[in-house]
Parts: C-alpha cells; sequence; structure tokens
C-alpha cells in the first residue's frame, strides 16, 4: 500500500542549492497539486485523504507514489506523526500576480508567503511551460526551481489561487475559419475565437473568455459588449480604461455623499480670513480643476509668498465612502481630452475649485524668503481665500516676457504681484541649481483634437516662464511643509527618490564618452548630473542625453520613512499642492492639521493599515496612472499617423539592435523602428559597445544620436508600432 511507502526527508535546512530539482521528475503536474492541496489548509492532511482527492483527479497509485518521493526529496513535505502530511516551512511556494508577456513567458509580482517574510530580491520568471492553465491576471501559487545568476528565480505554477477576470477586450478580425478576436492587451498571448455575434471585423469587442485546459493559445469566448470601431477615440478610451481596470464612475453612496456636502465655512474656528491677499490661479488653458493659488508681496529684505491649497479634507473626512474610494484610486488619470477624476466633480470642479470672485477654503503656506530665495519663516493655517484672476501660462508669459499691451493694461491692477512672483521664482530657481536639482528638458506631447473626436495634430508642449515660475513656488511650499513636519517629529508621507545605482552611472558615462561628451568623472551627488545635463543643453545629443540619464534614475515613490529627494537634491520633500488629485497630498493636508490640532475624527476606520501600507499602495496606482496615460497618448499617435504612410519625417536615432534602428520624431513626439534589412542592400552588423550600426561593405554608420530624414511606411495599431525606412529606400510595391 503507498502509505506503508517509506519516504526520503531531508531534515537539514535548504540551501540554494536545494532549490533546483535534482533527479527525474514524475511526469505530469501531480507534484503541484499535491502541493495545491496542501497550501490550501492550515491542518496536515492524512495522507489516505490526499491519495483519494489525487485518484478523483485521474491520478494512478505509481504516480502518486512517484509524485510523494520526489517532494521529499526536494525538502517540500513532512510528515507530523504516522500519516499526516503538511508543507515543510522552508519550501519555497509563493502567491502573487501573474503578469504575462505576448510571447508567452510570464513574471509574477506582488508576491507573498504564508508564514513567513518574502526573502526574493526579483519577480520569478515562469517559462511558458510552466504556465500551465494560468494566464495575465490571475493570482497564483508558485514554486521556485532554481535562482539564476542573475538573482532571477525560475518558478512553475503550482495552481490558480484566484482566476483573473474573465472579460477581455480586442479586435474582431477574421480569418479562414471565421472571426476571433485579438486581445488589446498585449500581455494576453494567442486569440479567441468567436462566434458570428452580428459583429464585424473591425470592431472593438468585450468578450468572456472560457478558459481552455493545457494553456492553449486559441480560446473560445462569447461577445458581452459592442464598443465600437476599433480606431474611433471613444473606443481607445475604453479599451485603456478596461486594460488598466481604471473605473468608469462613482459608486451610488459615493455620489450620495458629495451631493449632500454643503459650503458651510465657518471663520474664526482655526481658519483665518485671507480674503484681502490678493491670490490669482495660473494654469493651463484646458485645466478644469483650479486647486492652487498664489500671492507674492515684498518685503523690506526678501518677499513673503503664499501658496493656498484647497482644503479637501474640509470636506472629505477619514473613512467616509469619497475618502475609500479616493484611496482606492490614488490618483486622478489624465488623457487627451478626458479626465478620470479621484474626486466626484461636485468636489473637484465646484466646492474644492479656486475659481475667481468666489470663497475658497484652503489650507495655506506662508513662507517669507530674503532676496537670494532663502527661507525665513514659515507658518501654516486654515484659511479663506477669494482668488482674483484664472491667468492661464500663455497669458502670464505674454505679460511678464512679451510684455503684450493689451494684456498688460487688461490686468493692471495685478502686474506689480506678478513683477515680484518672477523676482522671487528667479531666485529660488537659481538656489535650487546650485544645490543640484536636476532639470530634464523632455519633449512632451500636446495632442489637439478635432470637432469629430479625431486628433488634429501632436506637436511639442512650449514651456515658458510661468509653467517654471509655479513649479517653484510649488515646490518650495511640499519642501517647507515636508521640513516643519519632520521638526515637529510628525508622521508623514514622503516623497522619496533614491540614488540611481552605481552601475547605472557608470553605463551611462560608458555610453556619453562614445557621443564624444568631455565629463567629469561621476560622483554620487546629484550635482553631477546636473553638470552632465548642462553640458548637453543646446548640442545635436540634448535629446538623447536627458532621456538616457532619466532611464538611469529611480522612480520615486511615497514613504513615512525619509530618504530624501535625489532629483531636487532635497534632504525632505512631500507632496502637498494637489489633494484634489493625489490622495497623498490629502494624507499630508490632514497630518498639517493634526499639528495645528484642527484634526477631523474618523467617521470609520481608515482605508489602510500604515502609513507604510499606504505608501506603497498609492505608489503602485501612480505607476499604473503614469502607464495608462502613456498608453493612451501611444494608441493617439498611431490613429494620428495611420493616414501619413509615405510622408517623410526629421529623426533621430535613440536605439540600435541586431534587427532594428529605433528612431523618434521630435516633431509629433513619436517613437518608431526601422527594419535592418530596410537599411540598405547589405549586411549590417551590431557594434553594442559603440552604440551603432555599420555596413559590412561600405562601412555605412548610423549611430545612436545621429539624425536622418525617414519615410513612415506602415502603422500597426493593434502591436502599437510605426514603421519607418529611411527615405532614400525603394520600396516593394505592398510594403506598405
Amino acid at each position: 500500500m503507498i502509505q506503508k511507502r517509506k519516504s526520503p526527508y531531508q531534515a537539514s535546512r535548504r540551501s540554494k542549492k536545494n532549490l533546483e530539482f535534482e533527479g527525474d521528475r514524475p511526469s505530469g503536474r501531480w507534484p503541484e497539486r499535491i502541493l495545491a492541496l496542501l497550501y490550501g489548509t492550515t491542518q496536515p492532511l492524512p495522507l489516505a485523504s490526499l491519495e483519494e482527492q489525487l485518484r478523483q483527479l485521474g491520478c494512478s497509485g505509481r504516480e502518486f507514489a512517484a509524485s510523494l518521493d520526489h517532494l521529499f526529496q526536494q525538502g517540500f513535505l513532512r510528515k507530523t506523526g504516522k500519516a499526516l502530511l503538511t508543507l515543510h516551512h522552508s519550501a519555497p511556494l509563493y502567491e502573487g500576480r501573474l503578469e504575462q508577456h505576448p510571447r508567452g513567458f510570464g513574471f509574477v509580482s506582488r508576491l507573498s508567503q504564508r508564514g513567513s517574510e518574502v526573502n526574493l530580491s526579483r519577480d520569478p520568471y515562469v517559462s511558458p511551460a510552466a504556465l500551465g492553465d494560468a494566464r495575465h491576471g490571475d493570482r497564483v501559487l508558485v514554486r521556485i526551481l532554481r535562482v539564476r545568476k542573475d538573482d532571477r528565480p525560475e518558478a512553475v505554477v503550482v495552481a490558480i489561487t484566484e482566476p483573473g477576470s474573465n472579460r477581455i477586450a480586442g479586435l474582431v478580425s477574421r480569418y479562414h475559419q471565421g472571426l476571433e478576436v485579438i486581445p488589446d492587451d498585449r500581455r494576453y498571448p494567442g486569440t479567441i475565437a468567436i462566434g458570428d455575434e452580428g459583429v464585424v471585423e473591425g470592431d472593438a469587442v468585450i468578450v468572456a473568455v472560457q478558459r481552455s485546459a493545457g494553456g492553449s493559445r486559441r480560446q473560445r469566448g462569447k461577445v458581452v459588449e459592442v464598443l465600437g470601431r476599433y480606431t474611433d477615440l471613444a473606443t481607445q478610451f475604453r479599451l485603456v480604461a478596461e486594460s488598466f481596470e481604471l473605473p468608469r464612475c462613482f459608486p451610488p453612496e459615493v455620489e450620495a455623499e458629495a451631493a449632500a456636502l454643503l459650503p458651510d465655512i465657518i471663520l474664526g474656528e482655526g481658519r483665518e480670513d485671507l480674503r484681502t491677499v490678493p491670490h490669482v490661479t495660473i494654469d493651463g488653458e484646458s485645466a478644469k480643476d483650479f486647486d492652487d493659488a498664489i500671492c507674492v508681496e515684498k518685503l523690506r529684505n526678501g518677499y513673503r509668498l503664499y501658496v493656498s491649497i484647497a482644503d479637501v479634507a474640509h470636506y472629505v473626512t477619514p473613512g467616509s465612502a469619497i475618502d475609500r474610494e479616493a484611496y482606492a484610486r490614488g490618483t486622478s488619470v489624465y488623457f487627451p481630452g478626458r479626465v478620470i477624476p479621484m474626486l466626484p466633480e461636485r468636489l473637484c470642479n465646484d466646492l474644492c475649485s479656486l475659481v475667481p470672485d468666489e470663497d475658497r477654503p484652503t489650507l495655506s503656506a506662508i513662507l517669507d524668503f530674503d532676496r537670494a530665495g532663502n527661507l525665513h519663516k514659515k507658518r501654516f493655517c486654515r484659511s479663506l481665500i477669494r482668488s482674483r484672476q484664472r491667468f492661464t501660462y500663455t497669458a502670464v508669459a505674454g505679460v511678464l516676457i512679451d510684455r503684450d499691451p493689451d494684456l498688460r493694461q487688461r490686468h493692471k491692477p495685478l502686474l506689480t504681484q506678478l513683477k515680484w512672483a518672477a523676482e522671487l521664482a528667479q531666485a529660488l530657481q537659481q538656489r535650487r541649481r546650485k544645490r543640484g536639482s536636476l532639470d530634464f528638458n523632455l519633449h512632451e506631447a500636446e495632442f489637439f483634437l478635432d470637432e469629430h473626436g479625431g486628433v488634429g495634430n501632436i506637436t511639442r508642449i512650449k514651456r515658458n516662464f510661468a509653467h517654471q515660475m509655479i513649479e517653484e513656488f510649488m515646490l518650495a511650499a511640499n519642501e517647507a511643509v515636508a521640513t516643519w513636519a519632520t521638526e515637529c517629529q510628525k508622521a508623514l508621507l514622503y516623497r522619496i527618490h533614491e540614488p540611481p545605482a552605481a552601475e547605472k552611472t557608470e553605463e551611462f558615462f560608458t555610453f556619453a564618452t562614445t557621443l564624444g561628451l568631455q565629463l567629469p568623472l561621476p560622483t554620487e551627488h546629484p550635482s553631477w548630473y546636473a553638470a552632465v545635463l548642462d553640458l548637453a543643453k543646446g548640442g545635436r545629443h540634448e535629446y538623447l542625453v536627458h532621456n538616457l540619464l532619466l532611464r538611469a534614475m529611480k522612480q520615486a515613490r511615497y514613504s513615512p520613512d525619509n530618504a530624501g529627494h535625489f532629483g531636487l537634491a532635497a534632504p525632505l520633500y512631500t507632496h502637498f499642492t494637489s489633494p484634489i488629485r493625489r490622495y497623498p497630498d490629502l494624507l499630508v493636508h490632514r497630518a498639517l492639521l493634526d499639528l495645528l490640532d484642527l484634526g477631523q475624527r474618523a467617521a470609520d476606520s481608515p482605508p489602510f493599515a500604515s502609513l507604510e501600507q499606504a505608501g506603497d499602495a498609492l505608489s503602485a496606482r501612480e505607476r499604473t496612472a503614469i502607464l495608462a496615460e502613456r498608453d493612451m497618448e501611444e494608441r493617439l499617435k498611431l490613429i494620428f499617423m495611420k493616414d501619413r504612410i509615405g510622408e517623410s519625417f526629421p529623426a533621430i536615432v535613440s536605439g540600435v539592435s541586431d534587427s532594428a534602428l529605433f528612431l523618434v520624431i521630435p516633431e509629433h513626439c513619436l517613437s518608431g523602428a526601422i527594419a535592418i534589412d530596410l537599411l540598405g542592400d547589405e549586411y549590417f552588423l551590431l557594434d553594442a559597445a559603440n552604440h551603432r550600426l555599420f555596413g559590412e561593405i561600405s562601412a555605412k554608420t548610423y549611430r545612436i544620436g545621429d539624425p536622418m530624414q525617414v519615410t513612415l511606411v506602415s502603422v500597426d495599431i493593434i502591436g502599437r508600432r510605426l514603421n519607418f525606412a529611411p527615405c532614400q529606400t525603394k520600396l516593394a510595391p505592398n510594403a506598405s
């Protein structure tokens, strides 16, 4: 009988070597089935019960015995009593979310381990063969097979502990046997076969997918919603929302709570009357939420800056329905022509919007600087303000830089304070640059949508001094808040930006020398990076240096443990200035109100257990929003270009590989590629060390940073690719 077999048991502590399979492994997935059953129970499982459960699934006695032997040899199991089995406490089993790649493999993120701390330095890799029936979005249980030399663990899926959504959005396409849906989210490999359900080729749909055993790349599904034509902008918006699981509306209880809010502002109960201070707002032309207002006064030896921010905490109490929903969203998500707000419209476009000539509750930072921009005094208060004017960046630049007579006459009562604001902003900027703060000059796209809902044009955003002025004031307020809270020993959610890894800096330095840049030897201080940016400014490699240096940087995040902000060269920094669109700012407002002894009592428990948990969750929501915004912009760029096949554009080489030359089109902030076989009638070799391709016969060279003229040959909207060719290349008749 199986129960009488003696299985080897290794009681020794596991090492990295023990993580690898040794000897023959039983066929099938029975070892994984056994582990899944044992993982799913907190009590030891009788051996006879385990064997019976596996037998009902089709496992033979021989396979069961071999699987047990294998798992004991690997140290996954241990006996308790005569015939009870349980998992060994050191069994390398982890739960996490599967993120699949279009090529079939995947990685498991957001790991957890029952009963112990996760001790893996990188997300485990899962090969296509090791995925089993799991697919993107599933929460899975994996076991580690081995750890590679680069510290990347390799794993096999043991079980699906929580299936992901069965809803997949995609493009209807025709193939020889009928219709299929190509998943819009490229992380879902394969296609989904559908019946004739009243849809046609080119429609975007949502299908409910029937899971197929064995991880087949072809699955079957049923259309549950038709979104519209795939290339319509409204359809693309829905596709991005589906892909990133973004909310489309607020729950009824949130809307009801927002509708019941009243503008009942009482002065004298911890709120100061600052309505005589001539605040103004300065935003972009298309801005709809105005959550920050400023005013600058001239003092005998310097300036006084008022930064007054919408008092969202006055309306959103901790633990309320609005608060829980805002925390779940984490941030507003901005698309060209659309926004998915963090707060209901009643708040962000009404009660908390600092519109002109209306009383609005705010939280004010009142900061006194000397003429060199050094902060000498800071004070914070709950306030009531009345904005005098809604300025745009263009209008302020017209007043201060272009000195437009009509604009200056129209805004004559505010000219003096705008002049003082410009003086203070210049002093703050110079001081920040002296300490080594980094100013990246990146190409950000501005989208112009036409009256038909199409993309009329895409240009590079033109930043002027007014943008810089407001940025300096917001940075100063954020630093002052972080400094004061730290001085008061108040727990705070900091905005931290850790230094880049040393190897990243070395890689960049080595590459920069191949461009002919004469750089000083790298140091760990941000001033070295600032010096590099200054050296590249105005040169042919400016765009490339800025982008490559940015790639070397770590991503900023939220944490209750201060690590400083490397990019700003700031020892203390937080986010205070945008509580309408960022939940971390709302938490900072509440921390300030506690310090001012004006805090609110929670209506219910807060939506997070600790500031550390909140920092991790809100950083993740921010990353999701950034990815969604980039995805939407990428889609609109492809739609904009789909009718421009055959046109030529000036480009810059941004990367090389053994199969393609990668490009940026600065005019429209686009990226694309040229297949290597379109470069010429010869073989091109990759010189990775010098970041170039060169012709074997002609020695013609394409190097990162080189300008070139290219022709658009095709647009792959579903694959998110723009394909180009050098202008002199003769294309085959079907190339487009």
